[in-house]
């Protein structure tokens, strides 16, 4: 029979040929190192029989879907493994990640890191045996009681949760057999670079009212060398975790008493504050008014806004004068009273109202991350209420204002436009329309996207911005979405140029996101070493002996009223300790003065790099404040 290869030639195979026969016909360098195919453009096992005329695309750990093949085989060899170790073991589920694998497990004990150590050893001997992986499939009642033999209820459960005549796959490798769909590659051998990272709990299928498992996390990649850089870059990251740096900095506090609710103490609020400046400095400058909304708003109004039917598990509520009330999870519904206070004419449109409101939103205790996943935060919110007629140019002078802003940081982004969820208010047609202004605006910037099928929120497609760190890890902040939902729901109007009433568009928008996960994606990003601007101290005065204080509190004061953060340390410590310790502080500047400068006039300027100079205090100053207006990045 003949095959069409990616390339457009062929080869001819045997009547019942499969794809890994494909891959030795074409060489036995190939046969060592496909992982999967594509057959007519569907990702399938290499054990997959050939039809004639078939497209085929042989994928090797190169390929993404070959190395997604690869990795989902290291989850059963590490179950394997621990099947071997731990007979008692129960198996659920055990997924190829983004950067490698996992398997979640049912023990009594949870793993500790020297269990592994005895899994990884395990793995290593499993993976030498290179043992052949089986395809296999059963009916629904065969398989299911094969599982039911092995133990494994896990398994039962989701084997009940298919079609009554599903034909049920499973993979055997050696004395381990495993309900899965696949695809896998041929054999245990081809996983040469991986790693146990950590075991933590996982409630099975995601849900708190069930077990909590355990589960092992593994990285995997094609090479040794990749593994390498990658096992690197986790190390850098754990020297750059915002918990510990916020902690050495003294920037905020995460205590038992206030779980997910974050303390910020003075150098971290002068921070925060920092970033609010410039928020605020910005939105004057693109015409947007600031407003207030209240914390907590009746029931009454998270049912009219949607709110209350699709996010009510997530909302903290309370009972007051025999009413329900509900912190508020996000602002918008508050934006939409404060614009049907007043009655408004095409001409005051678009009206921009920006708020940077404290928002609360109910997390699991296991989902909570320092900074980066909180129970309440600041979101930078704002509401943009327009014509028909304005929605292209106002999209674009959001994404404008979001690009300037991420540019200031120094952050690289890219773009993905999500489109309607099975969860959605309003019609089709309305969602595919404003689907489309999305895209158009984008088009006519000129930026890249790619489209998030059924990820937009419940009330509108969405624009996310997702920025990228100096490890190369991608945080998504910024967001654009686009509403026809709510100002119908809350019958907002505007009298046309027709003097007759019409509904307004609204879009809803985001740049930080929350302000205090993005301090704390800035933490890991300069890893405490914050840009001059930004710093909580810009600069600490030391003087070298006693003598030299008077002059020390002189500079304190002009370059406080300069607008200058400072600090002085008048410690009677040695100079060497006093500048070590404003190094670890990550202090952009300390200024060391003694005798001679206390004479001249001058500051010996020494910069966190360790590079010294000497210059007036006039020139130090001026210096200073020029980094600070144009925010650079040093």
């Amino acid at each position: 029979m003949n095959i069409i290869l990616k390339d457009g030639s062929s080869i001819e195979l045997a009547a019942g040929a499969n794809a890994y026969d494909a891959a030795k016909a074409i060489s036995e360098g190939l046969a060592r190192n496909v992982c999967a195919a594509e057959v007519n453009g569907e990702v399938v096992d290499l054990r997959t029989e050939l039809k004639d005329g078939d497209k085929l695309n042989l994928l090797t750990s190169k390929d993404a879907e070959g190395l997604h093949a690869l990795r989902h085989t290291g989850s059963h060899i590490m179950a394997q493994a621990v099947k071997r170790l731990y007979p008692d073991v129960k198996l659920a589920i055990g997924p190829a990640i983004d950067t490698g694998f996992y398997y979640d497990f049912d023990v009594e004990t949870p793993f500790q890191p020297e269990d592994l150590e005895k899994i990884e050893a395990e793995m290593k001997k499993i993976i030498k045996e290179k043992i052949e992986l089986e395809r296999f499939e059963l009916p629904r009642a065969e398989a299911r009681k094969l599982m039911e033999e092995k133990g494994e209820p896990y398994k039962v459960e989701l084997i009940d949760d298919l079609p009554e005549d599903a034909a049920i796959s499973f993979y055997k490798q050696g004395d381990f057999t495993d309900l899965c769909a696949g695809p896998h590659v041929p054999d245990t051998g081809r996983l040469k670079a991986f790693k146990l990272v950590n075991a933590t709990g996982a409630y099975w299928r995601g849900d708190s009212n069930r077990k909590m498992l355990c589960r092992i996390y593994a990285v995997a990649f094609a090479s040794k060398e990749e593994l390498d850089e990658h096992l690197r870059m986790l190390e850098e990251a754990k020297k750059r975790d915002h918990r510990r740096i916020g902690r050495e900095l003294g920037l905020f506090a995460l205590l038992d008493e206030g779980p997910g609710f974050p303390f910020f103490l003075p150098k971290g609020q002068i921070l925060k504050n920092k970033l609010i400046d410039y928020w605020r400095e910005l939105h004057r400058r693109e015409g947007y008014q600031e407003i207030s909304t209240p914390m907590m708003l009746n029931r009454a109004l998270w049912e009219r806004s949607g709110h209350w039917g699709h996010y009510k598990n997530n909302m903290y509520t309370t009972v007051i004068d025999d009413t329900d009330f509900a912190i508020k999870p996000m602002n918008c519904p508050g934006g939409m009273l404060v614009y049907g206070l007043e009655h408004h004419s095409y001409r005051d449109l678009p009206l921009r109202c920006g708020e940077l409101g404290l928002v609360h939103r109910h997390e699991l205790s296991g989902a909570l991350h320092g900074l980066m996943r909180v129970r309440c935060f600041t979101q930078d919110d704002a509401h943009i209420f327009m014509t028909q007629e304005q929605i292209t140019s106002e999209i674009k002078g959001v994404v404008r204002l979001i690009d300037e802003v991420y540019s200031t940081f120094g952050f690289k982004y890219h773009i993905e436009l999500s489109t309607m969820p099975e969860d959605h208010l309003g019609d089709e047609a309305t969602w595919e329309d404003a689907t489309a202004r999305l895209a158009a605006a984008l088009n006519e910037l000129g930026k890249e996207y790619e489209i998030n099928e059924g990820d937009g929120a419940f009330y509108g497609p969405k624009i996310d911005f997702h920025l990228e760190d100096c490890l190369g890890r991608t945080w998504q902040c910024g967001t654009i979405q686009l509403d026809f939902q709510l100002p119908e729901r809350f019958e907002l109007e505007y009298i046309g140029e027709d003097n007759k009433p019409h509904r307004p568009i609204m879009i809803h928008r985001v740049v930080f996101g929350s302000v205090e996960r993005f301090i704390g994606i800035l933490t890991e990003h300069f890893a405490g070493a914050f840009p001059t601007w930004l710093a909580p101290v810009q600069a600490k005065i030391m003087p070298i002996t006693d003598r030299a204080n008077d002059y020390a509190k002189k500079i304190y004061e002009r370059l406080e009223a300069e607008g200058i953060f400072a600090e002085t340390d008048l410690r009677n410590e040695k100079i060497g300790y006093k500048i070590r310790e404003a190094q670890m502080q990550k202090i952009p500047y300390m200024l060391v003065v003694g005798d001679r400068e206390s004479e001249s006039g001058e500051v010996s300027v020494r910069d966190r790099k360790g590079e010294n100079v000497t210059m007036s205090l006039d020139e130090f100053v001026a210096m200073i404040k020029e980094k600070i207006a144009t925010r650079a990045l040093d």
